[in-house]
This record gives structure tokens, C-alpha cells and sequence, in this order.
């Protein structure tokens, strides 16, 4: 089998390919930075690069998604074309694209305590009338600080270290211990020094908070998109990938630690400090992102009954990870709840208390996957709604996610209003977009009851009138036209499709069974919670009218709706902070009941019934 020569451009990389090899391959391969939305399964039609060189024929998915002006400009998808002889690409996705990644969070009181300890002592010198070994006079000394260290221990890497450290700081060193054990010894006295880092491995982005240990003052932020994108936009095709690979479970958990290492320098450079400060992580994230980060297989993760290879909180070293902090720090990964809800949950619960609370609470984050918690302290059940990447725009005609260039928000007057992130000419729309066009179209009566986008001669509502004319025919089907070709980025038009309401249906009607199959498990009424949470960067940046409208959430709750920014994230900084609170993720995860919709007799029908919308007539 012949070897064929790939040029990548604007990065100029040029590799070596077996012929037959798919660009999609290629770029994985060589580690580039693009993004395969479907996990280059060729059903987004997103992976669009341009051939400089050659004049390839369309393969018939490609017919399917690219225009023919774009056939003749040489643009093709990744996932779809193969290489058969030297050939030089253009990758047209933007590089440093800024993306919204949401950082905030809600705050909480709480005692601080953290993970780790730092004791300094000055260590009796060693002598021949008593012959005590280093270790010995060290953990006398410590003693005398805390009774509880009696029977402290000592890795063995860290006592190897001992004597020397010792003499060479005259005695006078600083512990640091976890729990019962030293697991490192520095120099002199550093105990006015503990920085530690709060992870929040999202499916689409990863969130990094460097906090200060003994005061809890949050340092620096840093965020980026989560570079697994490139092996599929949701939880699933990730799952795909690592079992159909040889090595996928290893290349994507190295991936996710070289980002890691990443925002700790971006961190560390904000905050104008040395990472060897760093002496505790705290990892929360769904379940196979959970998994990935420490390098466990998801595969059972997607088959039934679900189950992951570990649910309870884990402590690692920094090093079995090589993650760049202090080589005495330490890992604490929060514990997942069941197969598709994770540690994310879990710190959601953590963040917002609703397992210590009176009151009925509905915890609502809505990503690539859906994760829903019920209850209050007496009971708390949870469930995951397969919605899909819908909402991040993968199967969405012209979705995409909330970068510079995505319409954000769209309004419905005497004509259609839209706002675009970064101000520039609009390349698609983001999931709030989508919640909002669909919104405006139902109380229009454009969309029927049953999703279907009607013709001009079906209005009934005279206030559809003005938007008669962006009812356009696509693929043999009705489409409403958002922005005609001339006003877009790209010069196609940007449009919502009668596949785009069915998605937006699909995941609608999933999370809307999940609400009311948890109130069944419950046996409460809808108006009995008091409070519905909205986490994560989906659920803050859409309209809450919006999606009350649709009956993504219970119209009757809309104004019972909290943002809480990234609650998520909140629940990892504080079990970083607190020791107490770290303990306490597990007590949440036992506590809370997982129940499985796909396996409830009343799915199907709580399904078909979410997947409507109102009748606006």
C-alpha cells in the first residue's frame, strides 16, 4: 500500500498517510485542532475544509450538505474524503476562535478546611545520647502541633527525601500532609503558601479556578473549549471512539490532561504565581468525561445496565497524571451517581444545598446530555435525558456553538431581530438562538402543535403575516429563512429546517419526560417545587421564556426559575476548599436514587407528549 504526502495549511504541516486514509484521520493523527461535531460520521456535514490542489469528485453525503458553488471553490468534508495521492489542505476553521464559556458561579457559605495541611516545625537535631531516627524526631515535633499525628506515615519517594531536606534546611521544614500521611517535605518555612485548582470537565468545555486554599479567594479563571470535540461532539461518539480505536481511551485522556496543563500555566500566569504552589485539583465532570480523565474505559458506560467502573471518590498523585502542579499535590476526583450523571451533579447538589433543604427543588443542567435532579432532604431522584447535541447545534443545519459569529438571541416584532456574538456578520445560531426562533414561530402559530412548519396559506395568527416571505422550500420541505446568503458570513443562507424542529423536539421531549416521571417518583404535583436550578452555560444563556414556551421546562415554573451560573463548578471549588464538603459529595451520591426513563413503562408515552408544543391558536 502506497504512502501519500498531506499538507496541512495555515499550520504548513505536512505527514505521511496510507493511502486510503481519511482526512478526518489524518487530522486526529497528527493532533490538530478541528472539530468533527458527529465524531466524523459524516450526519453533521460541519467538518468542511478546502482542497487547494486537486479536483476531487463529491462523495454523496457531501452532495448532501455542500453546495454546488462550494464543490467548485474545492470544499469538501474531512470525515468523507480520503487520500489517494499528495495533497494540501486548507483547514478553514478559525484559529484562537473565542468561544462563551461560561466561568461564574453562585456563592455559598461554608467553613474552609482544606484538603491539604502544611505544618511547619523545627526538628530537634539528631544527637548520640538519643538515638532517634529522622522520621521519629519529625513526627514528635508534629505531635506537639496536632495529637492526631502520632501515627502519621511517610510515602516511601518522600522519605527517601527526608535526611537530605532535613540537614539542608537546618532542621526547620514545612510538612505537608493529607489525612494521615506526609506526602511531602520543603525547605524552611512555606506555610503561608496553599494554592489549589477546581476542574469543571464539561463534554464542551472545561473551566479551571485557582483558588487560595487558606482564605478562598478565587485567584484566577481560566477556560477552553474541551479538545476531545475533535473526537465527537457528545458523550456517545466519544464512548464510540474509544471502543472502535485501539488506543482511543489513551489518546483522548491525553488530550484532556495536556488542556489541563494548559490552564494551570494560563492560571498560574494570571495570577503571577509559581504552579509548584499548587498542591490540590479537584475533577468534577459527567460520568465518561470523568472516566476519560482517568484513562478508565466508558464502554460498559453505553451498554446496558450502564455501569461505570467507579462511582466513589478517588485520590490520586499530581504525577500518576503528570499534571504540572507541585510533585507532593494531590488529585480529588468527586464521585459520580450512576452511568450518565456524574460528578457534575453531584456538585450542582453540593453548590445549591437542595439535599439539606425544606423545600421541593428541580435542578436542571442541559448540555450535550441532560442531567435532572428532584427532591429535597427528605428524597432526591435524578435522571439523564438523552438530548443530544442539539442544543450545542451539531444537528442543527446551521448550528454551531456560542462563538464569535453565532446568533445568540432572536425576537419576533413587525419583522425578525437577532443579535450576534462579537458584533460581526452571523454564521449560524447557538442553542438559545434555536430555543428563541422556535419560541417565536409557536406563539406565531407558524409551528403547529406538532412541530411542523407551515405555509403561508395555513397562518392563522395575522401577526405571522410579515414573515410569510422567509418561509422558503428546502429538500422538498418547508424551511424559515433567518438571514438570506448576502447577509451572512459564509454566503449561504442561514435557515431553520423542519429537521432542525424535529432535533429540537427529540431533546425537548426528553428532558420533559424526565421532569415529569421524577414528580411521579416523588408523588408530588408540579406546583409543589418551589424552586427550579438552572446550571451550566446552556441554561444561562437562554431565555427562560423561551423555553417555558416550548415545554422544555413546565410553563407554570417559569417564574420560579433560578441561574446559577456553574453550579458545577461551585461544587468543585468548594470541595477544594473544604474538607468537610469534599467528604460530603459521597454522602450526596449515595443518597440519591438514579432512576433509568428508558426502562419506566410511562416513558414512551411522557415522550410522545413532551415532543408537542402549545397551541397557540
Amino acid at each position: 500500500m502506497s504512502n501519500y504526502t498531506v499538507t496541512f495549511k495555515p499550520e504548513n504541516r505536512i505527514i505521511s498517510v496510507c493511502e486510503g486514509t481519511t482526512l478526518k484521520e489524518a487530522i486526529t493523527a497528527e493532533g490538530l485542532d478541528f472539530d468533527f461535531p458527529c465524531g466524523g460520521m459524516g450526519t453533521c456535514g460541519k467538518c468542511r475544509i478546502k482542497i487547494l490542489d486537486k479536483n476531487l469528485k463529491a462523495t454523496e453525503k457531501e452532495l448532501k450538505f455542500l453546495e454546488e458553488k462550494e464543490l467548485k471553490e474545492g470544499i469538501h468534508l474531512a470525515c468523507e474524503t480520503k487520500v489517494y495521492s499528495d495533497i494540501t489542505v486548507q483547514l478553514n476553521q478559525k484559529k484562537n476562535e473565542v468561544y462563551n464559556i461560561l466561568q461564574s458561579s453562585t456563592k455559598r457559605t461554608f467553613t474552609i478546611k482544606p484538603l491539604i495541611e502544611k505544618v511547619y516545625v523545627e526538628v530537634d537535631l539528631p544527637s548520640l545520647d538519643k538515638q532517634k531516627s529522622d522520621l521519629k524526631r519529625l513526627k514528635e515535633k508534629l505531635m506537639q502541633k496536632k495529637p492526631n499525628y502520632k501515627d502519621i506515615k511517610m510515602n516511601i519517594s518522600v522519605l527517601r527525601e527526608l535526611p537530605v531536606k532535613l540537614r539542608q534546611a537546618n532542621h526547620h521544614i514545612t510538612a505537608v500532609i493529607h489525612g494521615n500521611e506526609i506526602i511531602g517535605i520543603e525547605m524552611g518555612n512555606t506555610e503561608n503558601t496553599m494554592l489549589g485548582v477546581a476542574f469543571d470537565i464539561g463534554t464542551t468545555t472545561i473551566v479551571a479556578y485557582l483558588m487560595d486554599l487558606y482564605t478562598g479567594e478565587k485567584l484566577a479563571v481560566s477556560s477552553a473549549m474541551n479538545p476531545q470535540i475533535k473526537f465527537g461532539a457528545d458523550v456517545i461518539s466519544r464512548t464510540t471512539f474509544a471502543n472502535q480505536n485501539e488506543n482511543g481511551v489513551k489518546l483522548m485522556q491525553s488530550t484532556l490532561l495536556d488542556v489541563l496543563n494548559k490552564l494551570i500555566e494560563d492560571s498560574v500566569h494570571k495570577a503571577n504565581i509559581l504552579k509548584e504552589n499548587i498542591y490540590a485539583i479537584t475533577i468534577v465532570g459527567n460520568t465518561c468525561m470523568h472516566h476519560l480523565f482517568l484513562g478508565l474505559t466508558p464502554k460498559y458506560i453505553a451498554y446496558i445496565p450502564y455501569v461505570p467502573v467507579i462511582s466513589e471518590t478517588l485520590e490520586l498523585k499530581s504525577s500518576d497524571l503528570n499534571l504540572h502542579i507541585n510533585p507532593s499535590g494531590k488529585v480529588f476526583v468527586l464521585p459520580n451517581i450512576a452511568g450518565f450523571v456524574g460528578a457534575d451533579t453531584v456538585g450542582v447538589i453540593l453548590a445549591s444545598e437542595m439535599d439539606k433543604s425544606k423545600d421541593v427543588k428541580l435542578a436542571i443542567d442541559i448540555g450535550t446530555n441532560g442531567e435532572i435532579v428532584l427532591g429535597s432532604s427528605k428524597k432526591l431522584v435524578s435522571c439523564s435525558a438523552a438530548a443530544g447535541p442539539a442544543f450545542e447545534g451539531a444537528q442543527i443545519s446551521s448550528g454551531m456553538r456560542g462563538a464569535k459569529g453565532a446568533i445568540d438571541h432572536v425576537s419576533f416584532g413587525e419583522s425578525l431581530n437577532y443579535t450576534v456574538i462579537g458584533n460581526e456578520k452571523p454564521e449560524g445560531i447557538c442553542g438559545s438562538a434555536l430555543l428563541d426562533i422556535v419560541a417565536g414561530l409557536v406563539r406565531l402559530g407558524i409551528i403547529n402543535k406538532r412541530g411542523k412548519l407551515l405555509s403561508p396559506d395555513n397562518f392563522i395568527n395575522p401577526n405571522a403575516l410579515p414573515f410569510k416571505n422567509n418561509i422558503i422550500t428546502y429538500e422538498g420541505a418547508n424551511a424559515f429563512l433567518i438571514v438570506p446568503p448576502s447577509e451572512t458570513a459564509h454566503g449561504r443562507a442561514i435557515m431553520l429546517t423542519q429537521n432542525d424542529i424535529t432535533s429540537l423536539q427529540l431533546a425537548k421531549g426528553a428532558i420533559s419526560a424526565g421532569i415529569s416521571i421524577l414528580v411521579k417518583k416523588c408523588n408530588i404535583n408540579t406546583s409543589d417545587i418551589k424552586e427550579v436550578i438552572l446550571a451550566g452555560a446552556f441554561g444561562n444563556y437562554m431565555d427562560p421564556h423561551s423555553a417555558c414556551t416550548i415545554g422544555l421546562i413546565p410553563p407554570e415554573l417559569e417564574n420560579k426559575i433560578q441561574l446559577v451560573g456553574n453550579a458545577a463548578g461551585t461544587g468543585s471549588m468548594l470541595a477544594l476548599l473544604s474538607n468537610d464538603e469534599y467528604e460530603h459529595s459521597n454522602t450526596i451520591a449515595s443518597k440519591v436514587t438514579y432512576i433509568e426513563l428508558g426502562a419506566q413503562k410511562d416513558f414512551n408515552r411522557e415522550f410522545a407528549h413532551g415532543m408537542q408544543f402549545q397551541d397557540y391558536k
